[in-house]
C-alpha cells in the first residue's frame, strides 16, 4: 500500500475536504513503465484548474490523484523498459491522462522521463520538468527556432516571473541566442526577471508604450505564458512581419485569426502534454530534452527556479501550494519534499 492525496469533488481550496489523505495499491510497472519512489514534486497552475474543474457537481467513488512533475528513484522497471535500472535518480512531468505524482509511487513512461540533474537537489529538480518541457518545445518545436540563423532576434515572454517564465529566460537566452524581453511589475519580479537573464524588463499593463520605451515598438516573436484573449490585439500589433506568437494559454471566445493575416504570422498552441497524450512518434523526445537540461544545469549554463519548499507530503501543504498558485503572484517555483 501507499498513501496518496487526491479529492472526490472541485472544492474551494479553503474547504477541509479540497484535499484527502488515504491508502491505495501501490501500482506495478509492465511495457515501458517505471515504477518511481516519489521524493518532491512541484505544484503549477494546471494542478488547481483540473482540481476545480475535474468534479463539479460530482463525487467520485475514488479520489482523483493529480500533480504533474516529480523526482525520485526508480524502484521497479517494465518488461519494455530499457533507458533506466533501478536505483536511478529521475525527473519527469508526466502524463495528464494518468493518475499523477501526488503520491509516494508512481508508475510513468520512461520516454518521457530524464535523469536527474547531479548537481541539483531532488527538490531543484522537481521544479523543473512542466516548465522546462514547455519552454524548450514552445521555442524550438513550435517556433523552430535555429540558434545560429536567429541569433539577436528579439523575443517577448508574457509572465516572465512565472514557473514556465522563468525557465523560458533562460533557454531563450542561453540556448536560442535571442534578445529577451520579459514582462512583470512587482520590484522583486522585477529583479528576479533581470538575474535570469532578461535584457529588458517591461510592465506588462502597457505593452505598445513599454516597447516603444526601450527602442523594440515590434519583436519577432511572442510566447504568452498568462492570458491569450487578454493581450491578442496587442499582440498582433506589435508581432513583426513574419513572426511568431505561441501560448500555452486558451481562449474561451474565438479569436480573430485575421489579424495576423497581412503580417503573414505564424501562430502555435504549446501544450505540453500532446506527445503523452497522443502516444506520438516522437513521444521520447521528452526523455532527450530532460536529459539535455540535466547537463545543462549540472554545468552551471542554466539555473534551477526553486522558490519556495515545504516540507512534508501532508494535505496541508498541498493546499497551500495550490492556494499560492491560485494568487498568481508567484515567483519561480513551489516545491513540496517528501
Amino acid at each position: 500500500m501507499m498513501k496518496a492525496i487526491g479529492f472526490k469533488q472541485s472544492l474551494p481550496i479553503e474547504e477541509s475536504n479540497s484535499f484527502i489523505a488515504f491508502e491505495t495499491e501501490k501500482p506495478k510497472p509492465d511495457g515501458f513503465d517505471l515504477l518511481v519512489k516519489i521524493a518532491a514534486i512541484s505544484v503549477n497552475p494546471v494542478d488547481y484548474k483540473i482540481r476545480a474543474n475535474a468534479a463539479i457537481d460530482v463525487v467520485l467513488d475514488t479520489p482523483k490523484i493529480i500533480g504533474w512533475d516529480a523526482a525520485g528513484t526508480v524502484e521497479a522497471v517494465g518488461s519494455k523498459a530499457s533507458k533506466f535500472k533501478v536505483g536511478d535518480q529521475v525527473y519527469y512531468a508526466g502524463d495528464i491522462t494518468r493518475s499523477g505524482s501526488n503520491a509516494e509511487y508512481q508508475l510513468i513512461d520512461e520516454r518521457i522521463v530524464g535523469h536527474k540533474p547531479k548537481n541539483l537537489s531532488l527538490a531543484e529538480s522537481a521544479a523543473l520538468p512542466l516548465t522546462t518541457l514547455t519552454a524548450y518545445e514552445s521555442l524550438f518545436d513550435r517556433i523552430k527556432i535555429n540558434p545560429e540563423k536567429d541569433k539577436g532576434k528579439t523575443i517577448l515572454i508574457i509572465a516572465g516571473a512565472g514557473g514556465v517564465g522563468s525557465i523560458a529566460i533562460q533557454i531563450a537566452k542561453k540556448m536560442a541566442n535571442l534578445k529577451v524581453i520579459a514582462t512583470a511589475s512587482r520590484p522583486d519580479s522585477i529583479q528576479w526577471c533581470k538575474d535570469l537573464g532578461a535584457d529588458y524588463v517591461i510592465n506588462h499593463y502597457n505593452l505598445k508604450a513599454e516597447l516603444e520605451k526601450i527602442g523594440h515598438s515590434e519583436v519577432n516573436y511572442i510566447l504568452d505564458f498568462v492570458d491569450l484573449k487578454g493581450y491578442w490585439e496587442t499582440a498582433a500589433e506589435i508581432i513583426k512581419p513574419q513572426g511568431h506568437i505561441v501560448t500555452i494559454t486558451g481562449s474561451a471566445d474565438p479569436l480573430h485569426l485575421n489579424l495576423l493575416k497581412e503580417k503573414s504570422v505564424s501562430f502555435s498552441y504549446e501544450f505540453m502534454y500532446t506527445r503523452s497524450m497522443f502516444t506520438t512518434d516522437d513521444m521520447e523526445e521528452q526523455h532527450k530534452i530532460l536529459n539535455e537540461i540535466a547537463e545543462l544545469m549540472d554545468r552551471g549554463t542554466l539555473k534551477p527556479t526553486l522558490t519556495t519548499t515545504l516540507e512534508g507530503f501532508t494535505v496541508e501543504n498541498l493546499k497551500k501550494a495550490h492556494q499560492m498558485q491560485e494568487s498568481g503572484k508567484t515567483i519561480g517555483k513551489t516545491v513540496i519534499l517528501f
